[in-house]
């Protein structure tokens, strides 16, 4: 079997701000942008890399309920609904970019004890990105 990973979902609620955050100060790509019915999608990704991340608008997700949806904006906005980590060679350079970009920091560079050398932000949506350093 030939499986490889193609796209990731991330929940944004805020279009033009989640292009700021993903290409302006991340770097990547902006690979598609569709609008649809007043929803909005933006596919991203590191250049020269294949896997992509799905921006999406969570009230598109089919048989949502009003309840389910509330607690999903609910969770967006406490930042405990989605998540992605990434990597970088220099975490100390990614992380001086990140904060001078205002982005929120919730834990700056940081060697954990189970061996990787990490930080953390949330994006517009409040979504944890977490930045590993490559070694």
């Amino acid at each position: 079997m030939d499986i490889t990973i193609h796209s990731t979902y991330l929940p944004q609620d805020d279009p033009e701000a989640a292009i700021a955050f993903y290409r302006d100060v991340l770097g990547f790509e902006v690979r598609n942008d569709v609008g649809y019915q007043g929803m909005h999608w933006i596919t991203v990704g590191a250049p020269g890399q294949p896997i992509s991340i799905v921006l999406y608008p969570p009230a598109a997700t089919p048989g949502l309920t009003d309840d389910e949806r509330r607690t999903i904006t609910e969770m967006m906005a406490k930042g405990t609904y989605a998540s992605i980590n990434l990597a970088t060679k220099d975490l100390d350079a990614t992380f001086a970019k990140l904060e001078a970009s205002d982005a929120e920091v919730v834990q700056e560079p940081t060697d954990q004890p189970y061996g990787v050398r990490d930080c953390a932000f949330r994006d517009p949506a409040g979504n944890m990105v977490r930045i590993q350093e490559l070694r």
